[in-house]
């Protein structure tokens, strides 16, 4: 169960990372209105905006992908740190 539940996380942690990374990348390249980026960023503007209300942007670069990117990383490690000592 254990096991399970550590891919589990593993796995989304890397989906979401790849999904934060494609957005950013696109956001040089596409327009806001195109439905790849209108897709991708319907899955990680929620997470990215309460960022960006406390991480103003910086000479024009937005750190908030990289601060979620931070965090997504740091949580999945510290749950499966849990489940590996609780099974």
């Amino acid at each position: 169960m254990g096991a399970i539940l550590i891919t589990t996380i593993n796995l989304f942690v890397q989906v979401y990372t790849l999904l934060i990374i494609v957005s950013a990348v696109l956001s040089f390249f596409m327009s806001p209105y195109d439905p790849i980026r209108v897709t991708i960023d319907r899955f990680v503007n929620p997470l990215l905006n309460p960022i960006r209300r406390y991480v103003p942007p910086m000479g024009g670069l937005d750190f908030s992908p990289l601060v979620l990117l931070l965090g997504i990383q740091f949580i999945g490690q510290l749950l499966v740190a849990i489940i590996s000592t609780i099974f």
